[in-house]
């Protein structure tokens, strides 16, 4: 394992423990929820977004499953707070590109910050929905929203 490697490993780990945006907010103003599951391996996730007119002003979420699942929602969160919804959607399809890649792309560090280390996740076709799960749910929950 290179030292790259090993360090998005960490931070997928660290994600994974240190929740970023764990717990659901109070219903209130515009919003919307989404569960999603993965029946392949029991990874679950309800998120909430609320939005003020076409901006994203609150992503939460709970949800139970691996490492990689937990550390994509955790990444997710912090994205995609204050972007508009074109933009979301615009990252989420850019996301789903990179992990359907088999790993011929990687996902950009300065627009995909944290979310970069999941790149290697495109590598294992098993995990992939794993780290698709939350972005799977906020496109739900803005669809909704």
């Amino acid at each position: 394992m290179s030292g790259l490697d090993g360090l998005y490993q960490e931070l997928i780990l660290d994600h994974s423990k240190a929740r970023d945006g764990f717990g659901l907010a109070a219903e209130e103003g515009a919003h919307a929820t989404s569960h999603q599951k993965n029946p392949i391996c029991g990874d679950e996730i309800t998120l909430r977004v609320r939005v003020d007119g076409d901006v994203i002003r609150d992503v939460t979420w709970e949800g139970a499953g691996c490492s990689i699942s937990q550390a994509s929602a955790s990444m997710l969160t912090g994205l995609a707070d204050g972007l508009t919804r074109d933009a979301a959607s615009s990252l989420i399809g850019h996301f789903r590109e990179v992990l359907r890649s088999r790993g011929q792309l990687e996902l950009d560090e300065d627009e995909f910050g944290d979310a970069a280390a999941l790149s290697g996740v495109s590598k294992f076709t098993a995990r992939v929905k794993c780290a698709m799960l939350a972005w799977v749910a906020l496109e739900d929950a803005l669809a909704r929203a």
